[in-house]
């Protein structure tokens, strides 16, 4: 008999596991709230101008590749994909510009216009970058890891010293490279797992050889083709979708999940529970009346939520030929940017801001002659109660004369299309905790870098996917929970069927 699978959530990881589970003769079952499928990878648009308002950069590709080879599928004849080149233009506030490129010999000629001592130990801190993902492979890619003993049974002690459990990034980085610049360039990569380089535990410093060893790219006709491509391959499998589906609450039976009600009222029985919301809302708002609050508070205070966003699309009737595809204009502190976001939980007066151009790359995406500006900010989750209606017009006014400031003349006068959100849109959009973009935080002394495990420690037959659970935040990781989920899931039913069988 199938199993009857219901995922609550029809982002990358839900449908990352529904793909998996579908394959494998399980009866699946998505519920998602919305109106399409995609979760955070979304996307808006108006006046001919399209915007990715999710991630706008794809890394580790075979995650999906993965995902699709698994069910006997590749994934070129559903997404065309292209490297970026070069990956990120940076600027600084004294007129000091680094391509970073996935060239090294390039690489190291733009360093060395910043400090010639440094630029000579790329070398050593890539190699140091890529053995922390080579380990990661034995073990943070390839099982759903619950926290240190699942790492400890898979590494060997010289391993996990090389790993630098007491290190943080920044540490790490400041190993390699003396000068201030090149520092905060190297810890800005934390921007994708949404946690401060000052916290987030140096085995993350993989992320340097994630983007620099395996490159960076893009997908034609938008970030948002990943969703549509996974959204095809459920219905090829015969998954059970169903658009604008709220539910209400995840019914249980004793310490056991049952299935779950919609907000209409009716009642869909389920073997397992998978939820792509994140965890913490998942037990506040669909299990508030069958858990312990003294039990949460204590999840809650070990995996709180990394930053929000405040983003504006800004169609723009001009080309900036000064900008790429990814341009960062960096803070000039970036020790008083991170302690403002991280540790006095306040928008930084001087915040790194993220300029993302996909028709750089892909001109369907704005008019002919004309850009897209996908302006991003990292700021402190909500806080209960927090509204950002009356703080964004001031916000909006110190990003643009930031810009101004640093090298986009002009930009108020070009702009004919605008839309903004704020955590506030993130947080109804998606149910995140505190509007969070990237899911659980990554720090070294509340968690250790770990996220929620993929298995609820509180209800049997209830699972989790995306951001809040492990391996974190981002397409690849996202994806990743699902594909880890589901092998949990597989294996443990695997388990039990010869139990019973011996029996």
């Amino acid at each position: 008999m199938e199993k009857k699978v219901v995922i609550i959530g029809g982002g990358l990881g839900g449908m990352s596991a529904g793909i998996r589970l579908a394959a494998d003769n399980y009866d699946v079952t998505i519920l998602e709230k919305g109106g399409r499928l995609g979760g955070k990878l979304n996307k808006r648009g108006g006046m001919g101008y399209t915007f990715d308002i999710g991630p706008t950069i794809l890394t580790m590709p075979w995650v999906l590749e993965q995902l699709f080879r698994h069910v006997n599928r590749n994934l070129s004849d559903y997404i065309h994909i292209k490297r970026i080149e070069p990956q990120w233009k940076t600027f600084f506030e004294d007129g000091t510009v680094i391509d970073l490129t996935c060239d090294i010999p390039e690489l190291i000629k733009q360093l060395e216009s910043v400090s010639k001592d440094d630029a000579n130990e790329v070398f050593s801190y890539l190699n140091y970058c890529s053995k922390m993902y080579e380990y990661s492979l034995k073990s943070f890619y390839k099982k759903s890891l619950t926290g240190l003993t699942d790492l400890r049974s898979m590494h060997s002690v010289k391993e996990l010293l090389f790993m630098d459990p007491l290190k943080t990034i920044n540490q790490g980085t400041k190993r390699f490279f003396k000068n201030k610049k090149l520092q905060q360039l190297f810890n800005t990569l934390t921007m994708y797992i949404g946690s401060s380089p000052y916290h987030a535990p140096a085995f993350l410093s993989q992320l340097a050889h994630i983007q620099l060893g395996l490159g960076i790219y893009y997908v034609e006709g938008g970030m948002f083709q990943i969703a549509d491509a996974m959204s095809r391959v459920l219905h090829e499998l015969e998954a059970d979708v169903h658009l604008n589906a709220q539910v209400k609450r995840i019914l249980t039976s004793g310490t056991k999940t049952t299935g779950v009600e919609l907000e209409n009222g009716i009642v869909i029985d389920a073997d397992l529970v998978i939820s792509n919301l994140e965890v913490i809302p998942t037990y506040k708002t669909l299990l508030k009346d069958s858990l312990n609050s003294k039990q949460l508070k204590q999840e809650e205070e070990k995996f709180p939520p990394t930053v929000s966003g405040f983003a504006l699309l800004l169609g723009i009737k001009k080309q900036y030929h000064n900008l790429t595809h990814h341009n960062f204009f960096f803070s000039d502190n970036p020790d008083k940017e991170f302690d403002q976001i991280f540790n006095k939980g306040v928008p930084a007066d001087d915040p790194t801001i993220y300029v993302g151009i996909s028709s750089k790359t892909d001109q369907s995406q704005a008019p002919q002659g004309k850009e897209n500006f996908f302006v991003l900010t990292h700021v402190p989750p909500l806080c209960e109660g927090e509204c950002w209606e009356n703080k964004k017009g001031k916000y909006r006014k110190l990003i643009f004369d930031k810009l101004e400031r640093m090298g986009i003349k002009e930009l108020h006068n070009n702009i004919e299309f605008e839309y903004t959100l704020t955590p506030n849109d993130f947080k109804n959009l998606y149910g995140s905790n505190g509007g969070s973009m990237y899911g659980v935080v990554s720090d070294r002394k509340k968690n250790g870098g770990f996220k929620f495990p993929s298995e609820s420690t509180l209800l049997e037959n209830l699972y989790f996917v995306g951001g809040s659970t492990h391996p974190g935040g981002g397409v690849p990781y996202v994806t990743l929970s699902g594909q880890l989920t589901a092998d949990l899931i597989l294996s443990k039913d695997i388990k039990s069927n010869l139990k019973k069988e011996i029996s």
